[in-house]
This record gives C-alpha cells, sequence and structure tokens, in this order.
C-alpha cells in the first residue's frame, strides 16, 4: 500500500505475494505435493510461507497509515535528520506480518511524551506483536513438526500441533477407509476411552461423518443444542463448543479433525477456522505420506506372511534366523528352533477335503501362536511344517514350550480329527538348539529336522532333541 510522508516521495509498503483466500494457498500445496513444483517439495516449501488472517491485514493497513501519520507529525515538528533512525524499512516486519507495532514501539519515547495516554497502548501492541511473532514461527514449521516416517507419530503429531494452535485441550483425528467408506480413529488426546473403543463413522453420519462428506468444517458454539449430544449424558467436556474440520487434498477426501475445550473457556470462532484454513493443506500433505507409509509396511508385511494361517513366512525366518544367531554369537546367547509337523496330514487332507484341511491348517497354527511367548517366531515352513523362533531359549526352556503347544493341539477339536490313525489330530517336534558345531541356519533347521524325523519314527505325537552323541546322531532326551 501507499505511504504518504511529508519530505519522502512515492513510498510503498511492501508485503510480498499473498494469498487472497484459503483455495489460492490450498492449490499452491497440491501443486507442490503433485503436480509440477513437487520436486521441490523435500526443501520445505512452507518455511518461508507467512500467515495471517484477512482482518488482520485490514488491521495491519489501517494500522501502517496510522503509523506514517506519526511519522509526518515527527517530521513536522522536528528536522527529518532528527527521525532518521526510523527508516521506512522498520514498518516492515514479514515474520510477523504486523508492522505497525514495531514501529509504534520505536517511535513510544516520542509518542509517550506528546501523548503519554498511548503507553499502554503500545505495551498492548508489543505483546501482541510477540504473540503474533511466535505464532508466525510456529505456522512456518507447521509441516516439518507434523511429519515423520511413522504414520501413528504423525497423527499424533498433528494432534499436539492442532491443539497448541488452536489453544485446544482435546482433539482427535478420523481418516476415511475408502475401501469401507468410513472414517476411522487413528489418534486422539484428551479422550476418556481408547481410540481403538471408538466406533467407526460411515460419510454422510454423525457430525464427522457429514463433515467429511460435504468438505465444510463445522465450528459449533453450543453442543449441547445438536441432536447427537442430547442423548450423550456421559459427555465430559469442559466447554460446549467444538470444531470439526475436514482434511481433503485435489478433492479426495482424506479425514476429519477435530479440536474442543478451549483452554481460555472461549468458544471456537472464525479466527480458528482461518488457522486451520492456513494449516490444513499441510495437514493433508502428511496424512497423505502417512497413508502410504502404512500400505508400504502392509505390503511389506503381506510379503513376509503366509496368507492361509497368518503365521510369518519362510522367506522372513531364514534372515530372522540368521539376525538371532549373529546376537547368540555376539552376545554367548542361547538359542533354540522347533520343526513341527502334522502328524498324518496327507491322510486327513485326501480323506476329508483341501478345504478341511486348510481349517485344521488355521487351527493348528492357532494353537501354536497362543502357546509363545511375546518374543517367539511362529513361522509356516511349507506344507504342514511349522518353525518355531526361540530367541534366548535353552535346549530345556524349548522343550517345555514343545510339550505345551503338543498337548494345546492334541487337547484341540479339530472337525475330523477322531478320523485321524492317533484318534486325534497331533503333532510331532524336533528341537535343536545353537551350539559350537550348529552355528549356521542351515545347521539350525537342518539339526532340528532330524530331531523332527527322529519323532515321526518313535511313533509321532511326541518331542524329540538333536543331541549330538558319540555317533553323531540325534538321541531322546
Amino acid at each position: 500500500m501507499p505511504v504518504e510522508i511529508p519530505g519522502e516521495p512515492n513510498l510503498a509498503v511492501i508485503g510480498g505475494r499473498a494469498f487472497v483466500s484459503g483455495t489460492d494457498y490450498r492449490a499452491l500445496a497440491e501443486r507442490f505435493r503433485a503436480g509440477e513444483l513437487n520436486e521441490l517439495l523435500e526443501r520445505a516449501p512452507f518455511e518461508n510461507v507467512i500467515f495471517s488472517e484477512p482482518q488482520r491485514l485490514t488491521q495491519l493497513s489501517s494500522r501502517v497509515e496510522k503509523a506514517a501519520q506519526a511519522l509526518s507529525t515527527s517530521h513536522a515538528k522536528e528536522p527529518i535528520e532528527a527521525s532518521s533512525e526510523l527508516k521506512i524499512e522498520q514498518l516492515v516486519q514479514p515474520e510477523a506480518l504486523l508492522a505497525v507495532p514495531v514501529a509504534q514501539a520505536r517511535d513510544d519515547s516520542f509518542r509517550a511524551q506528546t501523548q503519554p495516554d498511548l503507553q499502554g497502548e503500545v505495551d498492548r501492541l508489543r505483546s501482541e506483536l510477540q504473540h503474533r511473532a511466535d505464532l508466525a514461527e510456529s505456522l512456518k514449521h507447521f509441516l516439518e513438526r507434523i511429519s515423520s516416517n511413522e504414520p501413528e507419530q504423525t497423527y499424533v503429531a498433528i494432534l499436539t500441533q492442532a491443539k497448541s494452535l488452536l489453544r485446544a485441550e482435546r482433539a482427535s483425528l478420523m481418516v476415511l477407509d475408502e475401501d469401507e467408506n468410513e472414517l476411522v480413529m487413528k489418534a486422539a488426546i484428551g479422550l476418556s476411552v481408547p481410540k481403538e473403543d471408538v466406533a467407526r463413522a460411515r460419510l454422510g453420519e454423525g457430525i464427522a461423518g457429514r463433515v467429511a462428506e460435504s468438505g465444510r468444517p463445522m465450528i459449533v458454539a453450543n453442543a449441547v443444542s445438536i441432536r447427537p449430544f442430547v442423548a450423550n449424558e456421559k459427555r465430559d467436556y469442559k466447554t460446549a463448543s467444538f470444531i470439526s474440520y475436514p482434511i481433503s487434498m485435489r478433492g479426495r477426501k482424506i479425514g476429519v479433525l477435530n479440536l474442543t475445550d478451549k483452554t481460555t473457556g472461549e468458544v471456537f470462532d472464525d479466527v480458528d477456522l482461518s488457522l486451520l484454513d492456513l494449516v490444513g493443506p499441510q495437514i493433508a500433505i502428511a496424512l497423505e505420506r502417512a497413508e502410504w507409509q502404512d500400505r508400504a509396511a502392509q505390503f511389506q508385511l503381506m510379503s513376509i506372511t503366509d496368507p492361509l494361517t497368518g503365521l510369518l513366512n519362510r522367506r522372513y525366518l531364514e534372515e530372522r534366523l540368521t539376525e538371532e544367531l549373529n546376537r547368540s554369537l555376539r552376545y554367548n546367547y542361547s538359542m533354540s528352533c522347533l520343526m513341527i509337523d502334522i502328524d498324518d496330514f496327507k491322510k486327513y487332507n485326501d480323506l476329508n477335503g483341501h478345504q478341511a484341511g486348510d481349517d485344521a491348517l488355521k487351527i493348528a497354527a492357532h494353537c501354536l501362536k497362543t502357546a509363545l511367548r511375546s518374543a517367539d517366531v511362529a513361522c509356516r515352513y511349507g506344507g504342514e511344517e511349522f518353525c518355531i523362533l526361540l530367541p534366548q531359549t535353552s535346549l530345556t526352556e524349548a522343550g517345555v514350550i514343545a510339550e505345551r503347544m503338543r498337548q494345546r493341539v492334541a487337547e484341540t477339536g479339530f472337525p475330523y480329527g477322531k478320523s485321524q490313525p492317533l484318534g486325534v489330530v497331533s503333532i510331532s517336534v524336533g528341537i535343536s538348539t545353537f551350539a559350537r558345531d550348529i552355528d549356521t541356519a542351515q545347521k539350525v533347521i537342518a539339526t532340528a529336522d532330524r530331531a523332527l524325523y527322529s519323532a515321526k519314527n518313535r511313533g509321532k505325537n511326541r518331542v524329540e532333541y538333536y543331541v549330538e552323541n558319540l555317533t553323531g546322531g540325534p538321541a531322546n532326551k
């Protein structure tokens, strides 16, 4: 805007390029994410963005004009040289988008002499300037603060930063499951129940569902006046005001951000909404990143998981076994391995059909998994064979675990178990343990397999240990 100060012709306050609406700003964010500017995304493109609200810009214009008038008065009463320390550049403070308070603060000695009653206003403006500077600094690094390599950390960071920005005590983040067309609670701060217990919300249903479907935010001054909350007598909030804000990117619905309980006890208003408009595109970018990270983790899990039993697969076992062996060598830890086979499974499968055989594999896998400790690794090795990796476990301890699994399978009611040769579905188990001569993944598997072969030969439904004797063969222990 132009500024008129005697003796200083053709002056203007330059504020830089501005977006006059949240839509324009969102469009830029989307260009960075998916358009021709995407290669700049990793260079923190939002680092130099300065934030304000429309009404603040109007106030800024008024204050710049007043500051110019104050300077004009100063120039009229004193020689220009006497005020040369107050340059027009001092009116421009891009970090806070509030130039006038700085100018007024630096000229407060003159104003205090001529208008002592304005000293309080100068102090107030100084305080406001500091608040605006802090807010601008927070917004400038918002995307950096909410981005993480772990989706769960991203969700929590978004809530933490949004809660701080709007000075709210409680917040929750719901993300759209596009397959089910439902909003799923991903993170919450201040909820009285675990986020896992919060029911999903279908698009168009409830506050969050309607906000997500319409793409329009909702600000409520008194939640009691809204029907969904009337029936909820246990609504344990300090205030009746909340804000529900939709997160989207390129027209695609991503989720909903909910905030309530302002620390000041006040209601949420258009200023809060304008702040969310500013950070909304950054939240959308962070959520989209988290979504891809989550999908990548799911794909990785699928690549190492047996689809029938849900246990880990042979590929994962081979990698993990090498890691555990190296750890055992380094720290002199014990480590044991179990090779397990379902007895007479071919007869079960041929007699009752492949679907019944698949069901039997699922039941057996569940029995094995529930008998293990959290650190143990259960894998489907192939066909009806399973392999269990027991880190930091001696041969004797491994025997206790193996016997527990054998008993659990034998005592479980399989649909066609009584038709088996032993009258039940049973397993045979071979155990080997890390030793001086059993120090590679191949040797561990081979020795456990030899012990399993021994269990089969000795009548099945039993546990055998690989203990190298004088002849180099397995022995029962």
